[in-house]
């Protein structure tokens, strides 16, 4: 038996950081969406645990011993009590990597989630949110899936069922941008506050557009220091017809744009189509 899941990108539609504190962690809020592309993930009943990793970008991750999956599914088996999970895991790799898109978490949370149902494992909701930390602080949102704010270390949850579908393009310019080397230079001059914002009082999506323009993504400037190539991507979204909002995703080097409709963002995203450029029209929700 075979279960197969979409591990989809996330999406930071705004991200105020505030400047690290005493435990080494930034405090951050956000409100997180989640897009109807990713990569594929597929579980197995196997003799051994295993990970295969196929997809244009997964030579990217050919050899990584400790693979986010590998370490969920490691500590899923501890919480169930179990030895190493019996489970053959197949990674679709077709998120760029290193960017902003919670990919790794995502394939983590999936396949958590696919292998506690596959081997009927009885934890609840709490527990696999709690494994699926182990992967890093995206880990229960992306086991989640659906809207949610996100406060404290980003692992503070809060669901927002409100949030309507948002016509979005999402485009990677091919370049990385370590998570690791943007927030160092978040710090060398930290420049926002983890301040979360009331939610705006009209949900149509419409009004929630005009809503997130006036919120930030704290790491976009400091990802533009250390990837200035970002800055590219940045202005041919902007400059795309119908395109009513334009931000960096978590620490890049993805851009979203927001559409009004499914229509103006297919359109737009065969005119950012460009060499080396990854380019696809989603639905946010």
């Amino acid at each position: 038996m075979t279960l197969n899941g979409l591990a989809p990108a996330k999406i930071n539609l705004f991200l105020h950081v505030g400047p690290v504190a005493d435990d080494g962690y930034h405090p951050l809020a956000s409100l997180v969406a989640f897009a109807d592309v990713g990569d594929g993930v597929s579980v197995t009943r196997a003799g051994a645990l295993s990970l295969t990793v196929t997809g244009p970008f997964g030579g990217a991750l050919a050899g990584e011993g400790d693979n986010l999956i590998l370490r969920g599914l490691r500590a899923l088996s501890e919480a169930a009590g179990i030895g190493a999970p019996p489970v053959a895991v197949t990674l679709d790799k077709q998120l760029p990597i290193a960017a902003g898109l919670g990919g790794g978490s995502a394939d983590a949370g999936t396949a958590i989630r696919l292998a506690a149902r596959l081997l009927g494992l009885d934890l609840d909701e709490a527990a696999l949110e709690a494994v699926a930390g182990v992967v890093g602080a995206d880990g229960p949102m992306c086991l989640r899936a659906h809207p949610a704010w996100a406060t404290g270390r980003g692992d503070d949850l809060h669901d927002e069922p409100r949030l309507p579908p948002l016509h979005a393009v999402l485009l990677n310019p091919g370049l990385p941008s370590p998570t690791g080397a943007v927030y160092r230079a978040y710090d060398d001059a930290p420049a926002g506050g983890a301040d979360c914002p009331d939610g705006p009082a009209d949900w149509s999506p419409a009004a929630v557009i005009d809503w997130l323009k006036g919120q930030r993504n704290d790491l976009e400037a400091p990802a533009l220091r250390v990837t200035p190539g970002i800055g590219e991507a940045l202005s041919a979204m902007q400059a795309a017809p119908g395109c009513r909002l334009t931000r960096m995703s978590g620490s890049g080097a993805t851009v979203f744009g927001l559409f009004d409709d499914a229509a103006a963002a297919k359109a737009a995203a065969v005119a950012l189509q460009r060499p080396g450029w990854w380019v696809r029209p989603c639905t946010l929700h």
